[in-house]
């Protein structure tokens, strides 16, 4: 099925493990409660599909374009999403623990309670992201922006898991920018 057109399908339950779907049209596609179990989706088009409930575990969704997707409560668990744009995407109780997202463009996606524990979030872009309640235990977000983003009730183990991230830095130039000088008499 690599590169087939099933935008729009209706694929809701579907068996699909181990499915090489590689560059394959699935925007707006209804794939509620789907098995994907390490399918390969690597540039997958899955804008605004529904994957709610999915098991995508151990899937390929590098360089998907996943933007605008539902994948509420979705298990991502070892997934590679790494370059993946999940811009706007509905991640909401979803299981990305030890999940690959370096380079993944998260910005805005709702991220609230889900699971992102080990996941290597080297310089994902999450800004204005919504990770109210996640749990980034043992998270990687070195380099990661997090301007705007959203970490009430975020569960970090490490108070310097976040020091190398966009945010940290751009705080802490504004913190210098505005500290009262010292005079040099």
């Amino acid at each position: 099925m690599h590169g087939a057109n099933l935008s729009g399908s209706d694929l809701e339950g579907a068996d699909l493990t181990r499915a090489n779907l590689s560059r394959a049209n699935l925007s707006k596609a209804d794939l509620k409660s789907a098995n994907l179990f390490t399918a390969n989706l690597k540039s997958a088009d899955l804008f605004c599909a529904n994957l709610t409930g999915a098991n995508l575990d151990g899937a390929n969704l590098r360089r998907a374009n996943l933007s605008g997707a539902n994948l509420t409560g979705a298990d991502l668990h070892g997934a590679d999403l790494r370059g993946a744009n999940l811009i706007a995407a509905n991640l909401r109780d979803a299981n990305l623990s030890i999940a690959n997202l370096r380079d993944a463009n998260l910005s805005i996606a709702n991220l609230s309670k889900a699971d992102l524990r080990g996941a290597n979030l080297f310089c994902a872009n999450l800004d204005g992201a919504n990770l109210r309640r996640a749990n980034l235990t043992g998270a990687d977000l070195f380099g990661a922006n997090l301007d705007g983003a959203n970490l009430e009730g975020a569960n970090l183990d490490d108070p310097y898991q976040f020091r190398y991230s966009r945010a940290y830095v751009n705080w802490m130039n504004r913190i210098s920018r505005n500290a009262p000088q010292k005079d040099s008499k």
